[in-house]
């Protein structure tokens, strides 16, 4: 997947060389390979496509594709980039239209010699490239990297199409030799290829859709764009207030900013690289202390990995209704259930609290993330891609290969070798929410209940919520589903059908 693509004309060796450098999920400018490439062979134009059919909706609900939380989250990311490029002599480059268009006209405008740009593993994201590599001229070379994992392509034992099916096959393979590529340089200083070129407005925040988001002040972080900020919450994390020596320990915590790394929205706009990641990784196993929970963060990394490269391999069969496995199971389309759910109204604490905080912040813990996807597949038996187009809407941290494959996963139809996983939520809620302290955080109509009660509303007899003037159905939703009765129901269905 690496090296230079000869299909497109060559350039004479003595020519001066003239790249453009295409910015997708890349908005950084350490660890780029096709920008410090592009710097040492010559000079560089830094582009950035605002495409339309970004703001396209989704195909089976017609969401947003990007709501306002990642839309903010990507204009700061964009300011941070040009001001980077800016202190290195370089420049933005900000069109609006399609790559397939824009690229080839900058290529012909300004004589590139090349294109270099990180792949991208999602199916309209390939699409594009091949539409760009079609369109550009004859003289203009293309290189293109892949970039979306720790460990690249070529570096484990099989081919990307030969992938396994089971994660810890994966893993054992990639972690044979314990050793990952260390993370690349920012170039020195950057040529532009032409100071004439327009550099294009940057868009904003209204263009975008995020004019006016407030922040809850529940939420976990604010989570700001750009490279800058991505670093400072890797150094805060890891050195000043020392969470990784116990990262295994608190990541299944739900309140709270430091209960797990937070790094996902970095890396998903790429403003952080999985390499910078685990090399403050491997930097603190030597300076500090080296145990389950440094290692835990470099699995978590490689779940990430694969991910990506089960999205490489099974393309648009990543999206069918029947997954990966080709489990024909019927699902359901109750829009009334499937609005309770988006709304966090479904009368389970569990599940409402943790939609409540992902419509209202943009981010939810990985446990809660685990919890609300079983309740929508596993209690609810709805179609498991509205779920998964509800979270790449809603999401700050949406990556199409993390999301869609961990919605496969959850829905039974993906990579997981137990097939009907279910989140028991009495069982999640006494391990990971005792007090209710999550629960009333994100629905405070639950503030009144006992602790042994937050979780089950209905479970308070008659005389207690006399005296607690608590009613079902006025104070708190009455449940949906009775939730025994619906899990048993849905895996008679999986059953039937597996």
């Amino acid at each position: 997947m690496n090296g230079f693509d000869d299909s497109s004309g060559a350039p004479d060796a003595r020519e001066t060389h003239r790249t453009g450098v295409w910015f997708r999920n890349d908005l950084r400018v350490r660890d780029h390979a096709p920008l410090l490439e592009a710097a040492r062979r010559g000079a560089v134009t830094c582009v950035v496509c605002l495409d339309p059919r970004d703001a396209e909706p989704t195909r089976e609900r017609g969401l947003p594709r990007r709501g306002p939380w990642r839309s903010r989250f990507l204009l700061e990311a964009l300011t941070d980039l040009r001001r980077s490029l800016r202190e290195l002599g370089g420049e933005l480059i900000v069109r609006r239209g399609r790559p397939e268009t824009v690229l080839p006209e900058l290529a012909r405008e300004e004589e590139w010699t090349g294109l270099a740009y990180h792949e991208l593993v999602g199916t309209e994201e390939r699409e594009i490239e091949g539409a760009v590599r079609a369109s550009l001229p004859a003289s203009c070379r293309v290189r293109t990297i892949w970039d979306r994992t720790l460990v690249a392509p070529e570096d484990l034992p099989f081919p990307v199409e030969s992938t396994p099916e089971v994660f810890t096959a994966f893993r054992k393979a990639a972690q044979a030799d314990g050793r990952y590529e260390p993370p690349r340089e920012r170039p020195e200083r950057l040529e532009v290829v032409s100071k004439a070129l327009e550099a294009g407005e940057l868009p904003t925040a209204a263009e975008l859709g995020c004019e006016g988001v407030v922040d809850d002040e529940r939420a976990v972080l604010r989570f700001e764009g750009g490279e800058r900020a991505g670093h400072e919450r890797l150094e805060q994390y890891v050195w000043r207030d020392d969470l990784l020596r116990r990262y295994k320990e608190t990541r299944n915590g739900m309140v709270g900013a430091d209960y797990s790394s937070k790094l996902s929205p970095w890396l998903a706009l790429g403003c952080l690289s999985p390499r910078q990641v685990q090399a403050e990784v491997e930097r603190y196993e030597v300076e500090r202390v080296r145990n389950d929970s440094t290692y835990w963060l470099t699995f978590e990394l490689l779940w990430r990995d694969y991910f990506q490269l089960i999205a490489a391999k099974h393309g648009a069969a990543l999206f069918r209704l029947d997954g990966l496995r080709g489990i024909p199971r019927p699902w359901e389309h109750d829009e009334a259930g499937f609005d309770a759910w988006c709304r966090g109204t479904t009368g389970i604490p569990m599940v409402d609290a943790n939609m409540r905080e992902l419509r209202l912040s943009g981010f939810v813990s990985n446990r809660g993330r685990q919890i609300v996807a079983s309740f929508l597949t596993k209690n609810l038996g709805i179609d498991w891609r509205w779920g998964a187009e509800w979270f790449e809407s809603q999401l700050v941290d949406h990556d199409v290969a993390s999301n869609w494959g961990n919605w496969c996963y959850a829905a039974g139809v993906g990579n997981d070798a137990r097939g009907f996983r279910y989140f028991d939520i009495a069982t999640q809620a006494a391990k990971y929410d005792r007090r209710g302290r999550h629960a009333r955080l994100w629905c405070p109509e639950l503030e009144p209940l006992p602790d042994r009660h937050v979780h089950a509303p209905w479970s308070l007899r008659r005389k207690e919520r006399d005296e607690l003037g608590f009613a079902l159905g006025r104070d708190w939703p009455e449940p949906l589903v009775d939730l025994d009765e619906s899990v048993a129901e849905n895996r008679r269905k999986w059953e039937a059908v597996r």
